[in-house]
């Protein structure tokens, strides 16, 4: 059976994740225990009593950890990826989970790089706005036609009939005036700390590029599908200059799962926490199954449910 793993970013995040399975699974407990950060990351997972999970410097640790402990809870039971893509910073789980950076190592260059996107955020009345039911074109006439208050664009293709924009706020709200115009159906302000993957991000990529000068990158021994191709990469491009961009360019994350699709994979598995990306294969994908996987019963029936869904899609 051909994998494919999709790894979550940033906002499914929530206490409690990977509680059960740190109690239940030694690999699981290694990862995290083996750890090195500035802060109780189990704390912040499993409880956090001083509500830290979703600042960007702690949320992006914890979710690297946590996809990595249970990549190793689902290595041993044999199920592997062939091919493995993430969400913006799911795409650091999915390089850990191709070889190229081990556990230890993926988990302290996101805590450095959440802290990088939290400085590069800080002081920026900034916004982002999920965008649905408005095709790309007239989206991104709406983003051209609102840059005049400042910096506007299309920062995630997420999948078909959602799109997100982030920005400048005044640009921001702007653009989503002119896409309700357009006909959009709604325009959903989301929670976040920043306009990621705008160019309002470059100083954490100028941060992130002398940084990779210290981490050493190993060739990825499955195939990755890279956030700002939509694509597996060519020998013209490394992999930390395609990081260094993927923090300051759009998310093509539609693509991607078009591309693991046009790979091959039998099924795709989510590893959360949280289902966003298995709404996006659906959207984007349906004739592919998709399930995702963030507990101890999501794993024990995984094996089970993989067989299921490709049994009605045969």
């Amino acid at each position: 059976m051909k994998l494919g793993f999709l790894y979550a970013g940033q906002g499914s995040q929530h206490p409690g994740m990977g509680a059960d399975l740190y109690h239940a699974y030694g690999a699981f407990r290694a990862v995290l225990d083996s750890a090195e950060v500035d802060f109780d990351l189990k704390e912040v997972c499993f409880t956090d009593s001083r509500g830290l999970i979703n600042r960007t410097r702690y949320t992006q640790p914890c979710m690297v950890v946590f996809a990595a402990g249970l990549t190793a809870v689902l290595r041993e039971k044999g199920v592997v990826p062939a091919v493995a893509a993430g969400l913006s910073l799911g795409e650091y789980s999915a390089l850990h989970a191709a070889g190229v950076l081990d556990a230890a190592t993926a988990v302290k260059l996101v805590a450095f790089r959440g802290r990088a996107m939290e400085e590069a955020a800080a002081g920026r009345e900034s916004a982002m706005v999920a965008v649905l039911n408005l095709d790309r074109a007239p989206l991104q006439e709406a983003c051209e036609a609102a840059s005049d208050l400042g910096c506007v664009v299309i920062c995630n293709y997420n999948c078909p009939g959602q799109l997100v924009i982030g920005g400048e706020k005044a640009a921001v709200e702007k653009a989503s005036a002119l896409a309700k115009e357009k006909g959009a159906r709604r325009c959903l302000p989301l929670k976040v700390s920043g306009p990621f993957h705008t160019p309002l991000m470059a100083p954490a990529g100028d941060a992130l590029a002398e940084h990779f000068k210290t981490i050493s990158f190993h060739e990825p021994q499955i195939p990755v599908i890279f956030n700002c191709l939509g694509d597996v990469k060519d020998d013209s491009i490394t992999i930390p200059q395609l990081l260094v961009r993927q923090v300051q360019s759009s998310v093509f994350m539609e693509d991607s799962i078009r591309k693991m699709a046009a790979m091959g994979v039998d099924a795709i598995v989510e590893i959360g926490p949280g289902k966003a990306l298995s709404g996006f294969v659906k959207k984007t994908v349906p004739e592919i199954p998709v399930t995702a996987v963030e507990t101890v019963a999501d794993v024990e029936a995984l094996a089970d449910t993989l067989n299921a869904l490709i049994k009605e899609r045969a």
